[in-house]
């Protein structure tokens, strides 16, 4: 029956997305089908928000379709299994209607809420006819929609801006650890398993043959990482796990660099990337340059051995230098100022996913899981997050007038609770403007809050990256008892949501807006006693991103 149901959601999404000839790559992350497409304009984005299965969608170098931890990864076979049907349908939906055929009605959110009030007014019966709304049905979804279309608008701009040589080569960085999430949180739950039962001293027969399970795909990464770093880069992805072989091979400490003796493993995932991203240059140079009838036996071998030269030689040392001086400079930053720290990473950190910076930290990430087991930074990062669900819960109260924004927060938060965000800010916060800073506020305070017990001796840290939220709980991990740690854990997280929403409720709407918000757009303000005529309501601000004005002046 789930197998079903999940194969109905790949075949409701293909059409949608303009059909199977449309796509040309599929793959999925922790909670986002992954899609390369070929005709942008051939997607349906009201459509697909409008299916109950879709958290929210996210463009960047591939169109997202965020269905959350679990789902993703039983409809993506589905889907990719459609693509290979000859009864998959090539195009959309939309191509398939003739001249002189009825339009189909397009599947919007305001159509969905439609249905949803028509189906409770047929529940009602005749007996009990629902009452009359004052609203005009085509305004009930206007704000909602004005803020969709100024977040969209928002983010194609912050894209724009986004795509230069640095950033785009940081993202493409990024594509090189995202195929690895789910191998570092499925060693990273055994490892948090195996540590309960040692502690515990159960099962002591069974705690090595976990501790190898474990530990074996991190004792490796560097090869993965080799071998992802060539295939993103344009070479042979063997040469480049190859290459990155070297760093991790026992008799790498018979070989003296700088007057020092190598250790395997020494420059992790940092001298990986190098190393084979050194591979696919050569490599590249080579196909170039040698004869056709020679390529097959001289390009393969040149690129392993110059490449292996200079590792061996060159960036292990070097690599292995700047790991820790990372780890040493993480542990000092929140060992003695780990409450501003964590204040300031909190807060700052969705305004440097919006620069797209966010993606140098993934390097970062991974190398403090290589050299102490977790990363203290994810969960105080994951705080962020946080504050926006706790912007948005002061919204849904604000706004109790508002039945589309308050649908869209509704949609929006299960993911949001889950450490997806982007339906809630680009959906709410960020077109709203003042939200956006108030979602900040409460992620610093929370950030703060992890990051002054780390500065307290009581680390917080993540044995694997990708999940934020709730999803985070079953990954952490620290230097003391676990329950302490998760306890840390869930405070940092109650406080940003308590600050997000307390600076929203107060400062994240004028009053203005919130009239404006609340009111009908048919129905007249009316004038108290002693107050002068009510000014028009400002709609320069809906539907046009320039009017948000100081709120976002260095943001991008």
């Amino acid at each position: 029956m789930t197998a079903d149901k999940h194969r109905a959601t790949a075949a409701t999404l293909l059409p949608l997305v303009g059909g199977a000839d449309n796509v040309t790559s599929v793959a999925h992350c922790m909670t986002r089908l992954r899609l390369g497409i070929r005709d942008r304009s051939l997607v349906q984005d009201a459509a697909l928000m409008a299916l109950p299965s879709v958290l929210g969608l996210v463009e960047d170098d591939t169109y997202q379709i965020v269905l959350g931890p679990g789902t993703v990864a039983r409809v993506t076979p589905e889907f990719e299994r459609l693509l290979t049907s000859p009864d998959a349908p090539a195009t959309s939906l939309a191509d398939t209607q003739h001249p002189g055929d009825a339009p189909q009605e397009q599947i919007t959110l305001r159509n969905r809420c439609r249905n949803k009030e028509e189906g409770s007014a047929r529940q009602a019966g005749p007996q009990n006819p629902a009452p009359q709304s004052t609203t005009p049905p085509t305004e009930i979804t206007t704000a909602a929609a004005d803020l969709a279309a100024q977040g969209a608008t928002l983010k194609a701009r912050q894209k724009a801006r986004n795509a230069t040589p640095v950033k785009l080569f940081l993202r493409r960085v990024a594509n090189i650890f995202v195929p690895l999430i789910p191998a570092l949180i499925g060693c990273g739950v055994i490892a948090g398993l195996n540590g309960l039962l040692t502690n515990a001293g159960w099962l002591p027969a069974l705690v090595p043959a976990l501790t190898a399970i474990a530990s074996g795909f991190m004792s490796l990464i560097a090869v993965f990482v080799g071998y992802n770093t060539a295939k993103e880069f344009g070479g042979t992805p063997v040469l480049g796990g190859a290459v990155a072989a070297v760093i991790v091979f026992p008799g790498i400490a018979n070989v003296t660099a700088f007057g020092q003796k190598l250790a395997p493993g020494q420059g992790g995932v940092l001298g990986a990337l190098a190393a084979a991203l050194l591979a696919a240059q050569l490599e590249k140079q080579f196909r170039r340059r040698v004869p056709e009838a020679l390529d097959v036996l001289l390009t393969p071998t040149l690129t392993v051995l110059l490449t292996g030269l200079v590792t061996a030689f060159g960036l292990m040392y070097a690599a292995g230098e700047v790991s820790l001086a990372i780890g040493t400079a993480s542990n000092w930053l929140l060992g003695h100022g780990g409450a501003l720290a964590g204040f300031l990473l909190g807060g700052l950190f969705l305004p440097l996913v919006m620069l797209g910076l966010h993606q140098a930290l993934i390097p970062i990430h991974t190398t403090l899981i290589q050299q102490q087991g977790y990363t203290t930074l994810l969960p105080i990062l994951a705080m962020a997050g946080a504050g926006q669900v706790g912007a948005a819960l002061a919204l849904y109260v604000r706004l109790r007038r508002n039945h589309s924004i308050r649908t869209t927060i509704r949609s929006a938060l299960p993911a949001g609770f889950l450490g997806v965000g982007e339906p809630l800010i680009y959906g709410v916060s960020l077109p709203l403007g003042r939200p956006f800073i108030t979602a900040c506020v409460g992620g610093a305070f929370g950030g703060g809050f992890v990051g002054l017990f780390n500065q307290l001796g009581d680390a917080v840290g993540s044995t694997a990256i990708g999940p934020s939220g709730f999803a985070l709980f079953p990954l952490v991990k620290g230097n003391h008892a676990l329950g302490t740690t998760i306890t840390v854990y869930a405070l940092g997280l109650l406080v940003g949501y308590a600050v997000g929403f307390a600076g929203t409720y107060f400062f994240g709407l004028s009053r203005q807006q919130r009239a404006d918000l609340n009111a009908p757009h048919d129905a007249p303000r009316t004038r108290g006693e002693g107050e002068a005529d009510a000014p028009a309501p400002d709609t320069s601000r809906v539907g046009n991103p320039e009017a948000l004005g100081p709120a976002f002046e260095g943001v991008g």
